[in-house]
Formats: structure tokens, sequence, C-alpha cells
């Protein structure tokens, strides 16, 4: 059977876009459709825009920094329309980006949505099929609004670069990664910032002794956290949101964001008329090559529900494309993956929790709680957290916590020694650079606690 197209890619994000370049560039007749932007969540209501805002969240600490340092230093009002006329440029420049490489790597692009119409045909929206060899879902993943809440006027993520202006108070819903950093964005943004979670503590999944460390940092920097809460009624009233709460802080804010949760994007696409079956979230179940059931059928990034990261991704995509059109079967190993969440201070860790070790076997834990030298002649109380949790048997290095400023940074380079194997004694042999905070790291000597089981 002779195909319109060796592969069709429906989903502009970063892990369709990998996918169709490098497929294009072994060669094959390659097509991606997506119905909004070019870039997906990452580039247009994602990784991006939120990090410009923490960027411009942290500015106010680092003025009154300057000041305690000797500068003639204040900080004025936060111009909310001037700010986001410039990210949205900015945002326009990286979509136009992975356009212009998208064409000039031959890549045939359809600006509209794409749903699956058979195992080899892609129905476009303007009323058109096409046939194609292999079908790859690159469509990622959106927040949801709990359904007793929608229609109540809460935000989601995809909305905040959408504001017309910054509200003078704000409520956000949940504890997960997306929450807290929001959270730390509006606070520094001189936003009243309230957050509720209904769980023991935020950033469920992640290191307790680390998640701890940071919730403690955010309310001492003004967040109001309220643990073991839950909204239990929302209504409109005089121009605010009021909120009811399970623990009776009930309270009114000029906005609502809702952060409790993300659902493939998988509404609508026709995989289920072709008898491919759904996880209870809308995820595509797929095997390691990111192969569905329907052998002409794959799957990458978010919809997937494997690990939701946009450098993930993208491995996953490019992978995709070295086993079906470069010859050379690969898969990504999702067993480490470095990973960095952009609260204040920064969380970068990579490996095993401590709770996951011990899980294991024997571990002795390496941890260090300071104030850092650039906050401590500030005059302010912040302090950095190094962990490192290590297996008592073969003194390898199972994973790595820092909550410290630019801790994404460092953890980068951590997760390469890591994902080589690195030993405790590997870090110790390791020459400290000083002054800096991440020396702490290969200067930690003694063990801070020790499990056997």
């Amino acid at each position: 059977m002779a195909f319109d197209y060796d592969l069709f890619v429906i989903g502009g994000g970063s892990g369709g876009v990998r996918a169709a370049r490098i497929s294009a560039g072994y060669g094959a007749r390659v097509a991606l459709a997506e119905e909004y932007r070019l870039g997906g969540t990452c580039v247009i209501r994602g990784c991006v825009p939120k990090k410009l805002m923490v960027f411009a969240s942290g500015f106010p600490q680092s003025v009154a920094d300057a000041a305690a340092y000797g500068w003639e230093a204040q900080i004025g009002a936060f111009d909310w329309p001037s700010f986001r006329s410039k990210l949205d440029a900015e945002l326009q420049r990286l979509e136009g980006i992975y356009r212009a490489n998208l064409d000039r790597s031959g890549v045939e692009i359809h600006d509209c949505r794409a749903t699956v119409a058979g195992p080899h045909e892609v129905r476009l929206n303007d009323g058109r099929e096409v046939t194609a060899k292999h079908i790859l879902i690159a469509t990622g993943g959106r927040p949801v609004v709990p359904e007793e809440w929608q229609g109540m006027g809460c935000m989601t993520s995809n909305d905040v670069f959408l504001m017309d202006e910054l509200p003078k108070s704000i409520l956000i819903v949940g504890g997960g990664y997306i929450a807290s950093e929001f959270a730390c964005i509006f606070n520094g943004l001189g936003v009243t910032t309230t957050q509720f979670y209904r769980g023991a503590q935020i950033l469920r999944g992640f290191d307790e002794e680390s998640r701890g460390h940071i919730a403690n940092e955010m309310m001492a920097s003004g967040v109001d956290l309220h643990l073991g809460t839950d909204v239990i009624a929302i209504e409109q009233r005089d121009g605010q949101t009021h909120v009811k709460a399970s623990t009776g802080h009930d309270r009114s804010y000029d906005a609502v964001l809702c952060a409790t949760g993300r659902r493939p994007n998988t509404d609508g696409l026709g995989l289920e008329a072709l008898g491919l079956e759904l996880k209870a979230n809308g995820a595509i179940p797929v095997d390691n090559y990111s192969q569905s059931k329907i052998p002409s059928i794959y799957a990458v990034g978010d919809v997937t529900d494997r690990a939701n990261l946009t450098p993930v991704a993208i491995r996953e995509g490019h992978a995709f494309a070295d086993t079906v059109f470069g010859g050379k079967p690969s898969y990504f190993d999702h067993g480490l993956i470095p990973t960095a969440i952009f609260t204040q201070p920064e969380y970068g860790t990579v490996g095993l929790t401590e709770e996951e070790a011990r899980a294991q076997g024997p571990v002795d834990i390496y941890a260090a709680a300071f104030r850092p030298m650039h906050s401590l002649f500030a005059g302010r109380d912040n302090r950095a957290m190094m962990k490192l949790i290590v297996c008592r048997e073969t003194d390898k290095v199972l994973g790595c916590h820092i909550v410290a400023d630019h801790a994404g940074e460092m953890i980068q380079l951590a997760g390469v020694a890591i994902g080589m194997g690195a030993t405790k004694a590997d870090f110790d042999r390791t020459l400290a650079v000083h002054p800096t905070m991440s020396e702490e790291l290969v200067t930690m000597r003694t063990a801070t606690r020790s499990h056997s089981d």
C-alpha cells in the first residue's frame, strides 16, 4: 500500500517536533498537525513562561539584598501589562523558531486539529483525510478543574499567562510542583498568596525531608500555606471569589488558581474506536519503544503519562525516530531523571528519595542545612539543604537532593555523576570549590543517620 506519508505526528509540542525533525532527517516523509500553537505546553503555557515569571518574581528580594550589600536600591511597582507584552513577544519568537526548524527539516505542517480515523488514516478538521505508515500521538496534557468547581471562575495554569492584570490576592488550590511554583511566583510579585493542600505536606512523592524544608521556607517568605485543607464551596461575591474551607479558613480572593492535576489530551482523538483501550485517566498505554497495542500507532510525552517532563518527551521522541526510521532500536530509560522544581528556594533532585532507598536496603544519609553566605550577609534567615543518599553495601550514591537558590543548575551536574554510578568515595575525593554552596556536597564526611532496613 502506498501511503501519503511515512509518519504523521499529531501534536506540535517538544516531543512531537523532535520526533518529526529527526525522522525527516532519516529521509522519512513527515507531516505534523497542531491545532493551537507550535511549542506545546512547555514553550507556550508551561516551562518557558513560568521560568520567566520566576525570574520576574525574584527581583524584589534581589533589590532588598542589594540594599543590604550597600547599594542605594529600592523596587517600585510591578507592571504586569509591560511584562506580559514582552512575554508574548518572546513566546512568539520561540514559536517561530519551532516552525522554522520544522520547515528546514522538510516537515509538512498542518495548522489544524487532526484525529485518528484508522490504523494508517488521519482526518484533518478541514475535511481532508491522509494516510501514513506510522502515526505518532504527541498531544500532551492539560490542566483540569474538578467537576464540582467548573464554571466557578477558577483559573488553571494555562490562564495565568493570559491575565489582563495581576490580582491583589489569590488562592492556589493544590500541593504539586505547579501549585507550589505559582504560589512562590505570585508571592514574589507582591500578590497576597494563600495555598490550600488537602494532604499532610506539599510535593507528594518527593523526598520527605526536602519537601518539609521547602514548605517551611515558603511560609517564611510569606506564602500562607494551609495543609490538610480542602475546598468545600466556591461562590462569586461582589466581584471576588469566596471560598469555604474544610478547616474554617473562609476567605474571599481576587483570583483562584486550581492546580489539582492534569489529564492526557486524548479526548476525541478516535483511538478507542480503533479498539485501543486507554488508561483510566485517558493516557495511551505504550511499551518501552513508545508503541501502542496497534503496531502502526505510537505515542510520546505527557499523553502517555510516564514521566511528564519536557526533556523526557524530547528523548522519547528522538528514540522513536531512531528506532522506526534510523535503524537503531532505542528507548529512553525512565529510571534516573534529574529534575528541578522552581519554588523559592528551588529544589533539585535526582535518584531515589530517602524513603524509596530505605525500602531497598541499608542506607546512610548525609544531610546538611545551613545559611548560605549570600543571604546570611544580607541578614536573611533562609536555609539551604544538601542531601546525599548512599547505599551502605556498595557506597553508591542513590540520590541527591538540593534545596537552595540555583538548585536546578547544581542538580544537572550531580545527575551526570550519579548517572555514571558515582560512589560516596568519589564525592569525597572531589576537591571543594570554595566558597560555594555546592561544596557541601563533597565535604559531608559523617552520616547524619543510617537505616538498616
